[in-house]
């Protein structure tokens, strides 16, 4: 056995730099899928919609498989909201990228389940060593 302990009484680290950096790209991402996905679901009713929500769903679960983490899913969550709450918000002119039709309704609903939904499959974290296995 390891003298370490538990996985759960260990401090947390900061993640590295370029873990961090992963992380901004993958935000970056996901505020490029969502202003893409806020044009192309109207654009394109249902095709765009369906198209849109792929997209996100791709990022998101894409982003926890390659960062190995469900941080790897929320950092394109996170980006895909902020674009998504700044494409929903009116102009001073009274414009609105948004309709108030139910194919927006959809994005925005299936956007925030499918980013919970990926974030909840994204591995967690996994401890290191012999106390992974239950000893014979």
């Amino acid at each position: 056995m390891s003298d370490r302990g538990s996985m759960l009484a260990q401090p947390l680290r900061r993640p590295s730099a370029g873990r961090i950096a992963a992380y901004l790209g993958l935000l970056l991402l996901g505020l490029v899928t969502g202003l893409a996905g806020a044009l192309v679901q109207a654009g394109w009713f249902p095709g765009g919609l369906l198209l849109a929500l792929a997209g996100a769903a791709g990022l998101f679960l894409g982003g926890a498989r390659a960062a190995r983490s469900r941080a790897g899913a929320v950092a394109p969550a996170a980006g895909w909201m902020i674009a998504v709450v700044l494409c929903t918000a009116g102009r001073p002119e009274g414009d609105y990228l948004f309709g108030a039709g139910g194919g927006s309704y959809l994005f925005l609903l299936g956007g925030m389940a499918l980013a919970v939904i990926c974030a909840t499959l994204g591995l967690g974290r996994q401890p290191l060593g012999d106390d992974v296995r239950l000893r014979k």
